[in-house]
């Protein structure tokens, strides 16, 4: 048993140097043959193995005869797996990757927002409201400001009741880690972030579910347009 344990946690760690050299592009469109890759990372062919099919899975990576492993395009890789989500933000944002994460919280986060509002029990909406009061004591760039926002934005979709919203939490938090560092540097940015907070908040307490899906695809509106100033690419669609 331990040794099985040390078996997976090598074969994770494989996979997450993997992952860093292909995000930081060292590999280029190929992947270096498999016993290359042993010799680099330090472990027998069998854990390279089960690290690469791991990626295979995933679909980040593609196996061609006479050709080798593939390194798949982003766009192809397995986003609702919450280790390809983590994965994929790690990569430096493009614009078209930001207008997808745009639409994504488009479709997601408002109708999360409107059943928080209908349904959220009082401890989900209590939960929620700690989570935007902790947000709001804290400024860009200090300790705990990314963390704060992704745990509020992260229990209004648990409170929405939706088990597959639940699933996009992840891809919520990846999306906040990515933008919030872009919008952040922008005067009045921080004062705007409270405000259109707070709305979603105080309409979720209300229970009012039209208010917050308006709320929150006003809040997502914002970033939006922050990004768009600061990105040249096609508008998020609505």
């Amino acid at each position: 048993m331990e040794q099985a344990n040390k078996d997976r946690s090598l074969v994770s760690k494989v996979m997450d140097g993997l992952v860093t050299g292909i995000v930081e592009e060292k590999y280029g469109a190929i992947l270096p043959p498999q016993d290359v890759l042993s010799k680099e990372f330090d472990v027998s062919r069998t854990v390279m193995r089960e690290a690469l099919s791991m990626l295979l899975a995933r679909d980040m990576l593609d196996v061609r005869p006479k050709i080798g492993t593939r390194i798949r395009p982003m766009s192809d890789w397995r986003m609702i797996d919450e280790d390809v989500v983590n994965w994929r933000f790690r990569a430096k944002p493009d614009p078209l990757f930001l207008r997808d994460v745009i639409e994504f919280r488009i479709l997601i986060e408002p109708r999360a927002s409107a059943q928080a509002a209908a349904r959220g029990s009082a401890a989900d909406i209590a939960a929620i409201r700690e989570a935007f009061d902790a947000f709001r004591a804290i400024r860009p760039g200090e300790s705990g400001y990314q963390a704060a926002d992704e745990l509020f934005h992260a229990r209004i979709v648990v409170a929405s009741g939706n088990q597959f919203f639940k699933q996009m939490a992840a891809i919520i938090r990846g999306a906040l880690s990515t933008v919030n560092p872009i919008v952040n540097q922008k005067d009045g940015m921080w004062e705007k972030a409270v405000s259109t907070h707070q709305r979603v908040v105080e309409a979720i307490e209300r229970r009012d579910p039209k208010e917050a899906e308006i709320a929150s695809l006003a809040m997502i509106d914002y970033t939006a347009e922050e990004i768009g100033s600061s990105f040249t690419s096609e508008p998020p669609v609505r």
